[in-house]
């Protein structure tokens, strides 16, 4: 179990990593789909705060960790997702930990596809701009460029799918969009790159977004469902995880009752059994 255990990459969610035998393998693709508000983005927070945390006290040495985290966006700006972070998680420290993300902005290419004002997203003068669409540069080519950068051993957010999903709704770019993850799953294999795919539900095609989660690794779904005295909980669910969901079925550990709060982030408290 320890040989197994040493090949897997923390998620930083302590109540979770344990239950994974440590983590999840290098270069998983796992898609976060989750209903508004259900939790997929406090996990994420949650998870790159505190790797950074544990990465900068040493606790992690022995642990396979990320050379690099790298925060893809295409529609927020990275000081809107920063103060997020900041303010949903109160961890010492936390804005140099924050610092130490690296913010990806893609939101010019992605805009420029649409009817947005240019004066709203970007900061670019005319020529400049007039010259990224003359080159028919897109946002998924550029995003390959982004990706070509990223280090090995690596954790790479995607936020948000949905995003680009929702532009693609044509075949020929549906299909540009699931080639491209397809791509990306199997240069995340071959660089034990880490990748997490957000992806809201019920926004695409059900089609759509089972053909999403058919590409990835593994699939977490955050929902929420009605508990006692008619209040609502969030849970968390493995749909699938390849070479790990065996070893969770193996002890019943698919699906868990899930809570968030500001000094501890993200937290599994209590394991729901699967009959």
């Amino acid at each position: 179990m320890q040989e197994f255990a040493s090949k897997k990459m923390p998620t930083g969610i302590s109540s979770l990593d344990p239950i994974l035998d440590g983590g999840v393998p290098p270069g998983s693709v796992i898609l976060f789909l989750g209903d508004l508000g259900a939790g997929s983005n406090e996990f994420v927070f949650s998870s790159m705060v505190n790797l950074l945390d544990a990465q900068k006290s040493g606790a992690l040495q022995e642990k396979l960790v990320p050379k690099e985290i790298r925060y893809i966006t295409f529609t927020r700006m990275k000081d809107d997702i920063r103060q997020e972070i900041i303010h949903s998680l109160h961890v010492d420290n936390v804005s140099q930990l924050v610092d130490s993300i690296q913010f990806d902005d893609l939101s010019e290419l992605y805009f420029d596809s649409s009817i947005v004002p240019d004066e709203w997203y970007s900061h670019s003068d005319i020529l400049t701009r007039m010259q990224k669409r003359s080159g028919h540069e897109n946002v998924l080519v550029q995003l390959a460029n982004v990706i070509n950068t990223v280090p090995p051993q690596s954790l790479l957010i995607l936020d948000s799918v949905t995003d680009i999903a929702t532009q693609s709704d044509t075949p020929g770019s549906w299909s540009n969009l699931t080639g491209f993850l397809r791509g990306l799953q199997r240069i995340s294999k071959q660089r034990k790159i880490t990748c997490f795919l957000l992806l809201s539900q019920g926004i695409i095609e059900f089609a759509k977004e089972r053909e999403l989660a058919d590409i990835a690794d593994a699939v977490m779904l955050f929902k929420w469902e009605e508990s006692t005295g008619s209040r609502r909980q969030r849970v968390m669910y493995f749909e699938k995880f390849r070479g790990v969901m065996p070893h969770l079925e193996e002890r019943d550990l698919v699906k868990f009752a899930v809570r968030i709060s500001t000094t501890s982030g993200f937290e599994v408290s209590n394991i729901r059994v699967v009959i």
